[in-house]
């Protein structure tokens, strides 16, 4: 049994951990076995540039770490067996991951999330979940800043690949005169 200083210092950290993250999801985990747990958690931890963990969270150690913080609004969803998967990257990878994991397994429910000041409910993280991913914007984001530049580079040889073509073709024309 965990004496008080040691919950209270539980408490901080959960506190410390919720204050870095860049979105909080709750989710209820009742009825995933062992192995259904372990193989979320491990496609959670895989994606290195994204780094997020998933922990099993007591309730009265959450309303106690989110007391008097923005993430007050997830209150609601602090009842039953209460799961907290923390993005301190990308969020949509994060979501991604947890909805995906959700459709597989019927027992796996989003209960909400919290992301830039608001709280969302399980559609609001399924939305989320269809977006881009950061990297996926950066390739977006470097295919609309290249494409200007691909075209001027074809519209300035064009003339000189067009001069080319016409000087073989005079070329080839020369020597079937002189052939003939």
């Amino acid at each position: 049994m965990l004496t008080r200083s040691q919950k209270e210092a539980q408490v901080e950290d959960l506190r410390e951990r919720l204050g870095r993250a860049t979105s909080v999801f709750v989710a209820d985990y009742c009825g995933l076995t062992v192995q259904q747990a372990e193989e979320l958690r491990a496609s959670i931890y895989k994606d290195a540039e994204n780094p997020s963990e998933y922990q099993v969270v007591k309730n009265s150690m959450l309303r106690l770490a989110t007391n008097d913080s923005e993430l007050d609004c997830l209150r609601e969803h602090f009842s039953g067996p209460t799961a907290l998967a923390l993005a301190y990257g990308d969020p949509v990878s994060l979501a991604k991951t947890l909805v995906a994991f959700g459709k597989e397994y019927d027992a796996f429910e989003i209960k909400g999330a919290y992301l830039d000041g608001q709280s969302l409910d399980s559609a609001g993280v399924a939305q989320l979940a269809t977006l881009p991913n950061l990297f996926e914007l950066r390739g977006m984001l470097a295919g609309l800043v290249q494409a200007p530049a691909l075209k001027l580079v074809r519209l300035l040889s064009e003339p000189a690949g067009q001069i080319a073509r016409l000087l073989e073709a005079r070329r080839g024309s020369l020597e079937e005169a002189e052939g003939s």
